[in-house]
C-alpha cells in the first residue's frame, strides 16, 4: 500500500514510518520539507496521488482552545477535501484518552477533529492512546526555574510510541473501522515520578516540583480521567523498558 503521513518526523510518525516501510508499504511524507503545508493546503493535493491511506498524528504545541481548534480542524479538513480529491480511501487519525473528560484548550481541538471525521463523508479509524513515555522527559522542560522543574501531577499510564506507531498501521491494513478501543501501556504510574526517573537516567540533575493544576482540567489530570478505561487495550513496553533502550 501507499501511506502518507502528517506529522511523519514527531515522536509517533517518525514509528509509523518505520513501521509501515518495514511491513513493505511505500510512505509518503506529508511535510514542509517535501513542499506540503498543511496549515494551508499548499502541495498538499499532489502528494496525495495514488496514495491508499492518509495516517495523522500532527500535533500542535498550545493550551490554548481557538488556537488548538484552529489546528486541528483546519489541518483534518484540508486533508479530507484533499483526499477525497485524490480519491483516497482511508484516514486514520491519532487522537487522546481521556479528551472528553478533562477540559484543556489542547483536547478541545482533538475532539473537534474527531467530530470533522465523524461528520465528513471520508472513510475514517480514529486510535486513542494515553501519554507516550517521552512525556516524562517533555514535562521536565514545561516550566524551568534554574535546576528546577515543575511538573504537574497528573496520573498516567504512559504507552510505547513504538506500539502506538504499530497499533495506527495495523488500523491501516484492516481498512476504515471508527473508533477502535483505546490503547494505554501496562502500568499506571504518576508524571512527577517518571520525571524524576528520566531526569536520573539522563543525568540531567533536575529538582522535580509535582504542583497541581487548578480546576476541573487538573482534577481530570489527577483522578485518573487520562488513564484506560473499560474496553481498551494495554501495551506490553514498561516505562523500565523504555528508559533501558
Amino acid at each position: 500500500m501507499r501511506i502518507a503521513v502528517a506529522g511523519g518526523t514527531g515522536v509517533v510518525g517518525r514509528h509509523v514510518v518505520e513501521v509501515a516501510t518495514e511491513r513493505g508499504h511505500e510512505v509518503v511524507l506529508l511535510a514542509r520539507s517535501v513542499g506540503v503545508d498543511l496549515t494551508t493546503g499548499v502541495g498538499l493535493e499532489e502528494r496525495l496521488a495514488g496514495v491508499d491511506a492518509v495516517v495523522d498524528v500532527t500535533s500542535v504545541p498550545t493550551q490554548d482552545r481557538a488556537a488548538s481548534e484552529a489546528f486541528f480542524g483546519g489541518v483534518t479538513r484540508r486533508l479530507l477535501a484533499a483526499e477525497r480529491a485524490a480519491e483516497v480511501g482511508h484516514h486514520v487519525a491519532l487522537s487522546i484518552v481521556g479528551i472528553d473528560d478533562v477540559p484543556s484548550g489542547y483536547y478541545a481541538g482533538k475532539r473537534l477533529q474527531e467530530r470533522v471525521l465523524a461528520e465528513g463523508e471520508q472513510p475514517w479509524s480514529v486510535l486513542r492512546a494515553t501519554q507516550f513515555h517521552e512525556f516524562a522527559e517533555q514535562v521536565l522542560h514545561f516550566v524551568r526555574l534554574g535546576p528546577v522543574s515543575v511538573v504537574p501531577r497528573m496520573t498516567s499510564q504512559p504507552v510505547a510510541a513504538r506500539e502506538v506507531g504499530q497499533a495506527l498501521v495495523d488500523l491501516v491494513e484492516a481498512g476504515p473501522s471508527g473508533r477502535v478501543p483505546d490503547l494505554a501501556g501496562p502500568e499506571v504510574l504518576t508524571m512527577h515520578r517518571l520525571a524524576r526517573r528520566v531526569s536520573r537516567a539522563r543525568g540531567l540533575g533536575r529538582l522535580v516540583v509535582a504542583v497541581p493544576v487548578p480546576g476541573a482540567a487538573g482534577r481530570g489530570m489527577r483522578d485518573g480521567s487520562l488513564t484506560l478505561r473499560d474496553g481498551g487495550v494495554a501495551g506490553t513496553t514498561t516505562f523500565d523498558d523504555w528508559l533501558r533502550a
